[in-house]
């Protein structure tokens, strides 16, 4: 009884570990890609927060993830107002692809 006890708090403290570490290793990126100058997590700053860009695409689909990381790949303007976002030519596709996952992760689950 306590084998199986012990397997099943270990199995579950890897999963909790595993999704805590894909939170970390996402802000972790963001940092490392200097997208923390111009965006927080979930208050405006010079670009808008991040958790707002996840409610905005929240529940639109795989799409979302390309299209998020054509965005940060591309720059953009006017979809948040008058600052447009530059190119982020430095940031790999696979990262580009990682940033808008971890990104669109920040949205409140729906109820």
């Amino acid at each position: 009884m306590h084998l199986k006890i012990s397997v099943w708090l270990a199995v579950a403290g890897v999963m909790s570990a595993g999704a805590v570490h894909a939170q970390t290793t996402g802000l972790d990126l963001a940092k490392s890609k200097a997208c923390m100058a111009c965006h927080q997590v979930e208050i405006k700053r010079v670009g808008p927060p991040l958790k707002g860009v996840a409610e905005r695409y929240a529940g639109q689909g795989d799409a979302m993830v390309d299209y998020l990381a054509g965005k940060i790949r591309g720059g953009g303007r006017g979809a948040w107002g008058a600052v447009p976002m530059p190119a982020q030519t430095h940031v790999s596709q696979e990262d580009a692809r990682l940033l808008a996952e971890w990104i669109l992760s920040l949205a409140p689950p729906k109820q």
